[in-house]
């Protein structure tokens, strides 16, 4: 028996192939409309109009097309209710047992710079999406396709099932198609809502499967990459070259290294190593190899087994000397061949290209019981000459570099945080500690006797003047931090009596 296939499609990716199977292998008759009836025809398929089909013609300069009782009558009526049946017979009404549709490029339309509201406007599909929630809805007769990348399957599945679908095929495509609208239905919303409120009253944050992990944090836990919008963006544009498969802890390092290693100039050579989310080792230098070398000397025990993010492509020199220390993962904006086949002698480590390192997300999303917290992303610049001296003493030049080195670092530490740095290098970081005094010790227990001489960059205010004792007791000679607690004049007095110059950036940077 003849079965009908509806075709209405925006991208015509894959469309000839799928339709020359239908017809040639699984006797299917063709219903389409538009430019994909042009299509099929032009490639010599047989194919009739739908406005041939339903007696209607096409109006509103093609906004009504498919909005028909003979169409949808066809992909709505249940094959087993007596009644549908009836009512098909007599109005003359074919069953659809296909949809294949997929909806006018609504969000390309509006990455577009000059598009209109009336541009966008014109592109908000509605029978598309009417005709994939009626073959969805109805998917116990009837198979609905809204994406060329199912064709090859839907066709593999025809042929391993003597040209008929499963039920649990059809479910599944069905559910794939309700996701395709909603999301479609929530960038317009998004799109609609004025500028001017921040925060619309729905927020739906919606992801495509990049690949299941193998587990969470912990083996017990299962764990899954999404990637969101239509086009892939940041880590699913990385160019893995070698190594394991990515885990869920890699890609949480991964991005803190990625968010930290952004805040450096791309012509300062760069080299951040990232531990359970926290930075280790920074270091700046006039090449890539000596700031990687002086990364792993800050705290080369962290070092070991940690994620290293390079703002600038890795060469030879700089791959020779990650292949003498154990590391998960290497990423760089780029990598030469040469670094390249010296990085393969370690086939285990990860190593990834990612050209846009400075991409940031939209906004930052966090779970929490019943419901969930969204923010912008911390973009707020560095600008020293916004800065603030608020002691006796203004720091030296020398001072003044490694406090902008050392405040670009506490930006991507873990709060409470504290970064003790000279010449470019971390020396001490404290980290996650639930008091600032507490991060303050850590930080200059690691640095040492290398912290006479060097600065501390706190990411919040110091709520009292113990914290500037201690570091001026250690010998640090210059301090950056926000500023704005009710006790500032306690701490600027701490450091007028120790000589230590000290700042406030008139910005926070709590990263918890």
């Amino acid at each position: 028996m003849t079965r009908k296939a509806l075709l209405s499609v925006s991208d015509k990716t894959g469309l000839v192939e799928l339709a020359q199977a239908l017809v040639q292998e699984f006797d299917y008759e063709l219903l389409s409309s538009g430019g994909t009836a042009r299509t099929l025809r032009a490639a010599g398929l047989p194919v009739t109009e739908v406005a041939e089909y339903t007696g209607s013609p096409e109006i509103l300069g093609g906004r009504v097309k498919t909005l028909h009782p003979k169409i949808h009558g066809g992909i709505l009526a249940r094959r087993d209710v007596a009644q549908d049946v009836a009512d098909l017979q007599r109005l003359a009404i074919a069953p659809i047992d296909l949809v294949v549709v997929n909806l006018y490029p609504f969000t390309q339309t509006i990455q577009q710079p000059d598009t209109t509201l009336a541009d966008a406007v014109e592109q908000i599909d509605i029978g598309g999406p009417t005709l994939l929630r009626a073959a969805a809805k109805n998917h116990a007769f009837v198979t609905v396709l809204c994406n060329p990348q199912q064709y090859p399957e839907f066709l593999a599945h025809l042929r391993a099932h003597q040209g008929q679908t499963t039920q649990a095929f059809r479910q599944a495509c069905a559910a794939q198609a309700f996701w395709h609208t909603s999301q479609y239905d929530q960038q317009i919303a998004a799109y609609l809502t004025e500028p001017a409120e921040p925060w619309p009253p729905y927020w739906a944050c919606y992801g495509t499967l990049v690949q299941p992990l193998r587990y969470g944090e912990n083996p017990h836990q299962q764990a899954a990459w999404y990637r969101t919008g239509n086009e892939p963006t940041g880590w699913c544009k990385a160019q893995q070259l070698q190594g394991k498969e990515l885990s869920f802890n890699n890609l949480v390092d991964l991005e803190a290294a990625r968010r930290l290693i952004a805040e450096f100039p791309l012509e300062q050579p760069t080299a951040v190593i990232i531990k359970h989310a926290n930075p280790c080792g920074v270091a700046c230098a006039d090449d890539l190899l000596t700031a990687y070398q002086r990364a792993v000397q800050a705290d080369p025990v962290s070092a070991f087994g940690g994620i290293v993010a390079v703002n600038q492509p890795l060469d030879a020199a700089t791959a020779q000397a990650m292949t003498e220390l154990f590391l998960e993962c290497i990423v760089a904006p780029g990598c030469t061949d040469d670094a390249r086949a010296i990085l393969q002698r370690k086939s285990k480590v990860r190593v990834l290209v990612l050209p846009q390192m400075r991409e940031m997300p939209l906004a930052e999303v966090r779970m929490i019981s019943g419901g969930f917290l969204v923010q912008t992303p911390d973009v707020a610049p560095v600008q020293p000459q916004q800065w603030q001296v608020v002691t006796q003493r203004a720091p030296t030049q020398t001072e003044w570099l490694d406090l902008v080195f050392a405040w670009r670092v506490v930006k991507g530490v873990k709060s409470n945080a504290i970064v003790v740095a000279k010449q470019g290098v971390t020396l001490g970081i404290g980290a996650g500690q639930t008091n600032r005094v507490g991060s303050v010790r850590l930080a200059l227990a690691q640095a040492g006797e290398q912290a006479q001489g060097a600065v501390l960059a706190s990411d919040g205010f110091f709520p009292f003047g113990d914290s500037v004792q201690a570091a001026a007791a250690a010998g640090i000679t210059a301090i950056v931090q926000p500023g704005g607690s009710l006790r500032d004049t306690e701490s600027i007095q701490a450091a007028d009596a120790a000589g230590v110059a000290m700042v406030f950036t008139g910005v926070r940077h709590f990263y918890h």
